[in-house]
């Protein structure tokens, strides 16, 4: 029986979306849930799973193509069995299996001849013969990696049983055969590698890069730095870190602190848990975090709901999960809405200083930086060496004042000075 394989619901206000990489080929067999083919829309990228287990029998959409809500992009024969893996022939008996129509085979080479002027040792060669063998096997990074660079699998030249996504990174350093182009760049030595290469943004990106502008361009955004001795939060984590993962299963974490500090201080400084509504104020009376994460699609932030009601071990349970889904591109439209306030940690790739941009309707956005030791002077102009962290809170300055933005860094640099002030609330 054939089940047909369709394009999930991806939030309310989305109808159309795009075909991303096909996870599963023609011929593969796939389990129940198993990932088969992602969908990329405006707001996120997901993977649609086999409603039932089979083999994947037809691919309707191509990787690239425009494809709506409900529509159906493929076929599943329930129970079937995957095609055989058919072992390749050697390379003498694919090029005498080419149409007549084909270009002729080059000539024998001598058995004195250098091992580096055999055809089969070009590239390029190696190339044609892939092409000749009937569908390409290619691992799923490697799929994902071609739709999203837009690379032929035929130019691609497997170094394994299957195409690997090294194979796609060496392919896509080598230009596409074809007639030199005209003008200056023809006279570039032959084989050089292509200056630019010209993709089309994914519907992901052009709305990450909508959404800034607009960010920009109506909201009255300012930031405000200061900087906090994780000394203390450092001390902690080392001392209790082994017995909190034998107890919860988690690693302690930086970020729980700074959510469970950002709660405390937008309890102190409510308005910058606000909202600008047309002419009127919004307060939220809940704390739901985004937390920004690296995906594999790129940033998305998800919504850590009702974080003042959860403790440290809850924080990084629903964390690690939530950018798990992320980096799995299992994020769903649920996960990524509804958010009052973001956190941002640019230190983890090496940032020591930034100015995050707002996530519209959200009035505040708190961004984290590299714990980097530097000298500062303590009391008694003692001078000592600190793990010190720059903090950042870009604010909606129509709605948020800067003595509120100021209080709230003061803060959230207090609760994390002084940890204990986190369980007893003060």
């Amino acid at each position: 029986m054939s089940t047909q394989l369709k394009v999930p619901s991806l939030g309310e206000s989305v109808s159309q979306a795009t075909v991303g990489a096909w996870l599963k080929q023609v011929g593969e067999a796939v389990a129940a849930d198993e990932p088969v083919v992602e969908i990329e829309s405006e707001k996120a990228t997901v993977a649609v799973p086999a409603p039932a287990a089979g083999v994947l029998r037809r691919q309707l959409r191509q990787s690239g193509e425009t494809v709506a809500v409900g529509e159906v992009v493929g076929e599943i024969e329930e129970g079937a069995t995957a095609l055989a893996a058919t072992p390749a022939p050697p390379p003498g008996a694919m090029l005498a299996e080419r149409p007549a129509h084909a270009a002729a085979a080059p000539p024998a080479v001598s058995p004195t001849a250098s091992p580096a002027a055999s055809p089969a040792a070009s590239p390029a060669a190696g190339a044609g013969l892939a092409a000749s063998a009937g569908p390409v096997r290619a691992s799923p990074s490697a799929r994902r990696l071609m739709a999203e660079q837009g690379i032929d699998p035929a130019r691609v030249v497997a170094t394994g049983g299957a195409i690997r996504k090294e194979d796609v990174l060496r392919a896509a350093a080598v230009p596409p055969a074809g007639p030199p182009p005209a003008g200056p760049a023809a006279s570039r030595p032959a084989g050089a590698a292509p200056r630019e290469r010209v993709v089309p943004m994914t519907p992901l990106r052009r709305t990450v890069a909508r959404r800034l502008l607009e960010a920009q361009q109506q909201a009255a955004i300012l930031t405000t730095f200061n900087e906090v001795d994780m000394s203390r939060v450092l001390a902690l984590r080392d001392q209790h870190g082994a017995a909190f993962l034998e107890r919860h299963g988690v690693k302690l974490g930086f970020m729980s602190f700074f959510v469970k500090a950002a709660v405390e201080a937008l309890r102190a400084f409510p308005t910058v848990n606000a909202e600008v509504r047309g002419d009127a104020i919004a307060y939220q009376d809940h704390y739901d975090l985004g937390v920004a994460v690296g995906g594999g699609k790129g940033l998305v932030v998800p919504v850590v709901r009702d974080a003042d009601q959860l403790g440290f071990a809850e924080v990084e349970q629903v964390i690690g999960e939530l950018a798990r889904k992320a980096r799995e591109n299992r994020i769903t439209m649920e996960d990524l809405s509804g958010g009052t306030f973001t956190i941002s940690n640019g230190g983890i790739y090496g940032s020591l200083l930034s100015t995050p941009i707002l996530n519209p309707p959200q009035s505040g956005i708190l961004g984290l930086h590299k714990i980097q030791k530097r000298a500062v002077v303590l009391e008694g102009d003692v001078i000592a060496v600190r793990p010190m962290m720059y903090l950042a809170l870009s604010y909606d300055h129509r709605l948020v004042d800067g003595r509120e933005a100021v209080g709230f860094l003061v803060r959230v640099k207090d609760c994390l000075e002084a940890p204990e002030r986190l369980l007893l609330e003060i």
